[in-house]
C-alpha cells in the first residue's frame, strides 16, 4: 500500500504505482512548482537563474535520489551511494535540455534507470510504473545490474571503470551539435585511461570539444576514501587543467553548508531549504555554463563535490553498496526514503519536465536510439593473385582495401598504437593520414586525417569500437602481443551490440606481428595468447576470429567484415611475405564452412592436420610430405573462421540482436576433417582448436603455443614449441 508520512491513504497516478511513501509538500511549492516550467512544446528551461527552474531542478533530484533507493532497496542490492551524490548535476543536465547523457561508472546504473523511468523512456520495455521497475531490476530481460546496449535511453553500456570517455568522444566526433556529458567517479579518475586518452583526442581534434567529463568528486570509491580524496580544489582544477582542459568549473557543496558538517565533503541535504536552494542554482548554472563553454569551442569539465551518499541510507563508502540487510523494511532504508519522499504532485512536476526536456524521453530522441546514416562504399577493388605465384603480405593486400574504404567514407577511422609501418600496413598511412597538428608528408601525417595513433592501446580500442557502436565503420590494428591492453573496451562492446536494438557496423580489428615473426625479440613480443581470449568469446555467438591464409583470403574476409552487423570481427594475420594457396571463390566457400581443403592424397590411412594461421602451414605441409613417404594419405585444413565449426547449439548466437546461426552440419564437418587421426595445430592456444577438437571422434591431438623465446627466426620458435614437420609426422604415426 502505497502511504504518506502520516499514514493516511493516497491515491495514485499510474506511473507513480509502487512509490512506497509521499512526503508533504515541500516549502514555497505553491509558489515555485504548480505548473511544469519546462512548458508544452519547449525542451529545457529558459533562465537557469529562475527561482521557478531552480526549485524543479531540486524536485528532480529528490525524485532521482528516492527512486535510486527504493529500486535498489527492492532487491537488498545494488549501488545508490556514487549517483546519490551527483544528482544535482545530472538534474541540471536533463532540465537544460541535454539528454545524450553517457557515464563511465556501473554502479550509477540504478540511478540512470530512475532517469529514464521518470522521462518515459523505460515505458518502451513495458515499465510503466513504479512497481514494475522494482519487480525487474537486476532481473533477467530487465534493468541489469549495470547499464547495456539494452536498455531505452542509455547510449552505452558501462561497468569496468575508465571507459565512459571513449563513448562520449566517439559521440562527440560523428555528432558536432550535441553535448556529450559523462559522469566520472572519484574510482574512475584513479584508472591509468581516461585522462590519457582524452589528452589525445583533445590534441587530434582541438576542433571537437562537444563532450562534456562531469566528474563526481564525492571523496570515497567502493569501498574506502578515493585516492584523490586529499587534493585541494585548486589542485584538482589545475589536474584538469594540465591534461588539457582550458575551462574546469567546481562547484563544491562545502560553500553553502549551514548546518556545520565536518570534513572537506560535506551532504547538501542536510542544508537548510534555503541553502539546498543556493546549491541547486549554483550547480545549475555551472553546469549551464560548462554545457555552453563545451559547445561553444572550448575544452571543459564540470566537478561536482559532496558526499557520497548524499540523502540516501548511509554516507561515505558505506552508502556504496546494498546487502541483504538493506531491505524495504529496514529502518535506515524506511527513514531514508521518508526523509526524501515528495508529495504527489511534485512527482507530477518532475515527471512532466523530465518527459519534456530535450524533446522527449531519451528512448525517441537521443542519438544511438537511431541508425547513423553510413557512406556508400560500392563493391571493393579486390586484386586476385595467382595460386603458386609470387609471395605477397597478407596485411599489405588488406590494408589497399582499407586506403579505399577510408576514402569513401569519411567516417571511417584506423585506430593503431604501434605504427602501422611495423605492420606492412604503410599504405593505410600513406591513403588516409596519420591525424597530427604537424603536417610532415615524410611521416604521413596531418591534421584531418583519419587514423588515430596514441601509444595506448586502451584509447585505440576505446576509440574504434566506440564508434563502431554509435554507428560508424572503424578498424583498430595492432600487435597481436600487445593488444590484450585494449580488449576490455572491445568486449565490453561487443557485448553491448549483442543485445541492442538496432543494427550498427561490425568492430574490426586487425592483428599483425604475431609471436612466430617476433623471434628476435623475445617473449616480451610473443603473446598469441590473445587468441584465447577469443576463443571463449565465440561462444557469445557474434564474435568471430578469423585465420586468412594468405593475401588473397585476407581480402575476402575483410570485404564480408564489411557486410556485417553487431559483431567483432577479429582478423589475425602475418606482416611476412607468403605463398598464395587459395582463390577468391575458395576463400568464401571457406567463410562460409570454417575452412578451406589445402591438399590432399590417398594412402593406407588418412591424416587429418586442422591448421590455424598462415605460418604454421609451412611445417604443416612438410611433415604431408615425410607422412606420405611412408605410405599414409594426408588431408591438410586450413581454418579460416572457428565459429562456424561449433554445433548449433555450442553458442549463444541465438540470443544475439542480428543472429547468424550459420554453423557447418555433421557432413560438411566430416567431410573436412574425418580420418584415422586429426591433429590440430596452431600458434596459438588450442583453445582456438575446441569447435573441432569437441565435434571430432577421430584419434586427435593439438600442437600448439606454450611460451616465448628469443630465437632467430619463425621455424626455431615454432620448434621450441614443438611444431616441428618431424614432431606431427612422429605423433601422427603414433596415433594411427
Amino acid at each position: 500500500m502505497t502511504v504518506s508520512t502520516s499514514g493516511a491513504k493516497l491515491t495514485t497516478s499510474p506511473f507513480s504505482e509502487g512509490i512506497q511513501y509521499f512526503g508533504e509538500k515541500l516549502p514555497d511549492f505553491d509558489k515555485y512548482g504548480k505548473v511544469a516550467v519546462i512548458a508544452e512544446g519547449e525542451t529545457a528551461i529558459n533562465d537557469p537563474k529562475d527561482p521557478v527552474a531552480v526549485y524543479q531542478t531540486l524536485l528532480a533530484a529528490d525524485a532521482l535520489r528516492y527512486l535510486t533507493l527504493q529500486v535498489t532497496g527492492s532487491k537488498a542490492s545494488g549501488h545508490p551511494g556514487g549517483f546519490a551524490s551527483q544528482v544535482e548535476a545530472y538534474a541540471a543536465l536533463v532540465m537544460l535540455g541535454h539528454k545524450n547523457i553517457i557515464t563511465e561508472v556501473g554502479h550509477h546504473a540504478p540511478g540512470f534507470y530512475s532517469a529514464m523511468f521518470l522521462d518515459r523512456s523505460l515505458e518502451d520495455m513495458g515499465i510503466v510504473n513504479v512497481q514494475q521497475m522494482r519487480d525487474r531490476f537486476r532481473e533477467m530481460h530487465g534493468l541489469l545490474g549495470h547499464l547495456s546496449g539494452y536498455i531505452p535511453g542509455i547510449l552505452a553500456p558501462a561497468g569496468p571503470l575508465g571507459q565512459g570517455q571513449h563513448f562520449a568522444m566517439a559521440a562527440a566526433l560523428l555528432h558536432r551539435d550535441k553535448l556529450f556529458p559523462f559522469t566520472m567517479g572519484d574510482g574512475g579518475m584513479g584508472e591509468p585511461y581516461p585522462m590519457s586518452s582524452m589528452a589525445h583526442f583533445h590534441t587530434a581534434y582541438p576542433e571537437v570539444t562537444n563532450f562534456l567529463p562531469v566528474l563526481v568528486w564525492n571523496g570515497y570509491s567502493q569501498e574506502h576514501h578515493s585516492m584523490v580524496s586529499t587534493k585541494t580544489n585548486e589542485e584538482m582544477i589545475a589536474y584538469w587543467k594540465g591534461n588539457g582542459f582550458e575551462e574546469v568549473i567546481l562547484v563544491n557543496a562545502k560553500d553553502f553548508d549551514d548546518q556545520n558538517q565536518s570534513g572537506d565533503y560535506v551532504d547538501s541535504t542536510a542544508f537548510s531549504f534555503k541553502q539546498r536552494m543556493a546549491f541547486t542554482q549554483a550547480v545549475l548554472e555551472g553546469v549551464d555554463k560548462a554545457a555552453k563553454s563545451s559547445l561553444g569551442g572550448k575544452r571543459t569539465a564540470f566537478i561536482i563535490k559532496q558526499l557520497k551518499g548524499a540523502g540516501v541510507h548511509a554516507r561515505g563508502a558505506k552508502s556504496h553498496n546494498l546487502y541483504p540487510k538493506d531491505t524495504l523494511d529496514a529502518p535506515h532504508i524506511v527513514n531514508a526514503l521518508k526523509e526524501r519522499a515528495l508529495h504527489q504532485e511534485a512527482w507530477q512536476i518532475v515527471r512532466t519536465n523530465c518527459e519534456r526536456a530535450g524533446g522527449g524521453p531519451a528512448s525517441k530522441t537521443v542519438v544511438t536510439e537511431f541508425e547513423l546514416p553510413v557512406s556508400e562504399i560500392g563493391a571493393l577493388p579486390l586484386e586476385e593473385y595467382a595460386v603458386g605465384g609470387e609471395a605477397k603480405v597478407s596485411t599489405t593486400a588488406m590494408g589497399r582495401l582499407v586506403g579505399v574504404v577510408g576514402n569513401k567514407d569519411k567516417k571511417f577511422l584506423v585506430t593503431n598504437a604501434d605504427g602501422n609501418e611495423a605492420s606492412g600496413i604503410a599504405n593505410i598511412n600513406q591513403a588516409l593520414k596519420i591525424i597530427h597538428p604537424v603536417q610532415d608528408d615524410l611521416y604521413n601525417q596531418a591534421p584531418g586525417g583519419q587514423v588515430y595513433e596514441p601509444l595506448s592501446e586502451d584509447a585505440c580500442a576505446g576509440l574504434a569500437a566506440g564508434l563502431s557502436l554509435m554507428g560508424a565503420r572503424t578498424l583498430w590494428c595492432s600487435y597481436e602481443s600487445f593488444a590484450i591492453n585494449g580488449l576490455p573496451i572491445w568486449q565490453t562492446v561487443t557485448q553491448a551490440m549483442a543485445e541492442l536494438r538496432r543494427e550498427t557496423p561490425s568492430t574490426i580489428t586487425l592483428y599483425t606481428a604475431g609471436a612466430l615473426e617476433q623471434g628476435r625479440n623475445g617473449w616480451t613480443h610473443q603473446r598469441p595468447e590473445i587468441e584465447a581470449y577469443f576463443a571463449s568469446m565465440m561462444r557469445n555467438g557474434n564474435v568471430f576470429p578469423l585465420f586468412p591464409l594468405d593475401a588473397n583470403s585476407i581480402q575476402v574476409c575483410y570485404d564480408w567484415a564489411l557486410t556485417t552487423k553487431n559483431k567483432g570481427i577479429v582478423i589475425t594475420a602475418s606482416k611476412s611475405p607468403l605463398p598464395i594457396r587459395t582463390t577468391f571463390e575458395q576463400n568464401r566457400k571457406g567463410l562460409e564452412e570454417g575452412g578451406i581443403v589445402l591438399h590432399e592424397s590417398s594412402g593406407s590411412k588418412k591424416v587429418v592436420f586442422a591448421v590455424i594461421g598462415d605460418m604454421t602451414l609451412i611445417p604443416v605441409f612438410e611433415a604431408a610430405k615425410l607422412l606420405e613417404e611412408a605410405g599414409l594419405g594426408v588431408r591438410i585444413v586450413s581454418v579460416i573462421n572457428p565459429r562456424r565449426l561449433y554445433r548449433l547449439h555450442d553458442t549463444a548466437w541465438d540470443t544475439c540482436s542480428q543472429p547468424d546461426g550459420g554453423f557447418v552440419d555433421d557432413a560438411k564437418f566430416a567431410e573436412l576433417f574425418d580420418g584415422d587421426a586429426l591433429i590440430g595445430v596452431t600458434g596459438g592456444p588450442a583453445a582456438m582448436l575446441e569447435p573441432i577438437m569437441l565435434r571430432s571422434n577421430a584419434k586427435r591431438d593439438t600442437f600448439a603455443w606454450k611460451r616465448g623465446e628469443t630465437t632467430a627466426s619463425a621455424g626455431q620458435l615454432m620448434a621450441f614449441n614443438g611444431i616441428t614437420a618431424d614432431g606431427l609426422k612422429k605423433r601422427a604415426m603414433e596415433l594411427m
